[in-house]
């Protein structure tokens, strides 16, 4: 059984939230939270498996719960919540140790699924986000980065570039080793391999490298 955290100021959408998680017979909302500060007392307290994090609250905001979630011994996964009106609050999250993010509009067996991911030790990257990611923070000085990206990857095998490009399209581990006739565990080796190689601490940031380097274009 995976044990959830749902954190948001509006009381509507924690319910809505619960309910469609407990109708898997997998998932079980341990607590809720209304705010940041909340949220970390309610994860000292119940120590869930995963956290599904709003960003703007009253009090401590969810970059901050985030950052203070991260920095407890063996602490959960966290999953950014957003309507994405907020790019910058969203990257600067995943920054702060979060595994992903889903819209608040994801379709509830998405989300389901979704939740499974993380408490697995995957991360979740909504493509059609992950595109609206990338583009937002690669826009500029593309030139430059674009040589800077180049320069990181080449430390990368040609097995791992592979790996890198599909993380970079939003695909999953799963997805990714269908696509590139692997093991999940084997993806998951090269995936780490690659975060390291590259000094990233999540699946955004290789995947704004990826895109900048020009392997998705």
């Amino acid at each position: 059984m995976t044990r959830l955290l749902i954190v948001d100021d509006e009381a509507l959408v924690r319910a809505g939230l619960k309910m469609i998680l407990e109708s898997a017979d997998d998932l079980e909302v341990v607590a809720e939270a209304g705010d940041g500060a909340d949220a970390v007392d309610m994860v000292r307290k119940h120590q869930p498996d995963v956290v599904l994090m709003d960003i703007r609250m009253p009090r401590l905001d969810g970059l901050a719960a985030t950052r203070d979630v991260q920095a407890l011994p063996d602490p959960p996964k966290v999953v950014v919540l957003t309507t994405f009106d907020l790019d910058d609050y969203v990257f600067r999250a995943l920054q702060a140790g979060a595994s992903g993010f889903l819209l608040k509009d994801t379709p509830p067996r998405e989300l389901v699924q979704a939740v499974r991911v993380v408490a697995a030790g995957d991360a979740m990257l909504s493509p059609a986000v992950t595109r609206r990611l990338i583009g937002h923070f690669a826009a500029n000085g593309r030139n430059d980065r674009q040589r800077s990206a180049a320069e990181r990857l080449t430390a990368l095998t040609d097995r791992e570039r592979e790996v890198l490009a599909a993380v970079g399209r939003g695909l999953s581990n799963a997805d990714i080793g269908r696509e590139l006739f692997m093991s999940e565990a084997t993806v998951k080796a090269h995936v780490s391999r690659v975060l390291v190689k590259l000094n990233a601490t999540n699946r955004v940031q290789v995947a704004i490298l990826a895109h900048e380097a020009g392997l998705l274009d």
